[in-house]
């Protein structure tokens, strides 16, 4: 019975185009469909019915390892169809299962609406390429997608580090490895440190975590490979500061020093509900020049937004300018751009002068920002 429901449970997932099914004890598998869950209308789950299920799809040692921790991770492809992100746990002594789908094709940068510099950056012979925003952002997606622009068209060693692997990369110019964290190596630092010694030229680190993981990256970075990370921050001059602070004080001058060599981009993303339904990814773009890495070096990361919205000719935009275009373009909301903005009173101020007509064009609005 488990099997014969979740196959017909992915099926429903990848026909109405969800993100997300989300299966618990008590009520129906509920689906998350631009953003919003919305419960299927069938049978209210047992707790019979979670373990089947979840036994249908988890591999024996992860349900091993949700019996000893209370909880565990891991892909599966579902045929051709689509491969799925699985998280397991307990929760009130019974068990609990998101599935996040993961599309089996690869979007171009134009489908996705990455900022042009991007492409640029991605064929710089090194540095450590940063790709930040909240869980459900689109990181993965974004970061496949660099991935195999890079595959398709130089001959590299990429390998990729993650926990679990989520798009699968077959080869084409370049070489792909990818590891799975607790089944291939043991962590994110020790992976990459292994990583160096197979003349790698891409790295892909998953997720940094970590002070072992962080610092390992940097390294990878300096020695002459191009690293992209993850991590869950909001905005790049907030990404510098987390990384930083991650170290012990009497480190910091000396990641400073590093990062500032090191770093090459910080790219931070939102995905918003488009009106008419669907997403639309909102992208905030930091270009590490000269100038950038001075204000890194020198403590002065408070100085980093003002950079990002003087150096649009370098490809930089922040965040709160691109999810002001895309309510000028009527493709989002003016509540949504409200609510998930980095400057709530700002963006108020904006929109009322915009609905006022004051700004004549685009010009004029990326003055008066932060003036």
């Amino acid at each position: 019975m488990g099997t014969i429901l979740i196959d017909k449970l992915l099926h429903a997932v990848i026909k109405q185009g969800a993100s997300d099914l989300h299966i618990t004890t008590g009520q129906p598998p509920v689906l998350r469909l631009d953003g919003h869950l919305r419960r299927l209308d069938t049978k209210v789950l047992e707790p019979d019915d979670t373990t089947n299920l979840m036994k249908s799809v988890t591999p024996d040692r992860c349900q091993q390892e949700l019996q000893e921790v209370g909880s565990t991770d891991f892909s599966f492809a579902f045929g051709e169809a689509a491969r799925f992100r699985v998280a397991v746990f307990k929760q009130r002594g019974q068990v609990a299962m998101v599935l996040r789908q993961i599309p089996n094709g690869m979007l171009t940068f134009e489908q996705l609406g990455l900022p042009p510099v991007v492409e640029k950056l991605c064929s710089r012979p090194r540095g450590l390429f940063l790709v930040t925003g909240p869980t459900g952002s689109g990181k993965s997606t974004t970061l496949a997608s660099m991935i195999n622009h890079i595959n398709e068209t130089v001959d590299h060693h990429i390998i990729t580090i993650e926990d679990p692997i989520e798009f699968f990369h077959k080869n084409k110019k370049s070489t792909v490895n990818q590891r799975e964290v607790g089944v291939d190596c043991p962590s994110f630092s020790e992976a990459i440190r292994r990583a160096l010694r197979a003349d790698p030229d891409v790295i892909l680190v998953g997720e940094m975590r970590d002070l072992e993981t962080i610092e390992a990256a940097i390294t990878a970075a300096e020695t002459g490979h191009v690293v992209f990370g993850t991590l869950h921050t909001t905005g790049a001059q907030g990404t510098i500061n987390r990384i930083i602070d991650v170290f012990p004080t009497n480190q910091q001058e000396q990641i400073r020093t590093q990062l500032s060599t090191a770093i090459i981009g910080v790219l931070s993303q939102a995905l918003l509900p488009r009106i008419g339904g669907g997403r639309v990814g909102a992208f905030e773009m930091l270009v590490v020049t000269p100038a950038i890495a001075n204000l890194i070096r020198e403590n002065k990361t408070f100085r980093i937004n003002s950079a990002i919205q003087t150096g649009a000719k370098q490809g930089m935009q922040l965040l709160d300018d691109a999810m002001f275009r895309l309510w000028r373009e009527d493709v989002v909301s003016k509540e949504i751009v409200m609510t998930r903005c980095n400057s709530p009173e700002d963006m108020v101020g904006r929109i009322a002068q915009a609905e006022r007509g004051l700004f004549d064009d685009e010009h004029d609005v990326s003055q008066k920002v932060h003036a």
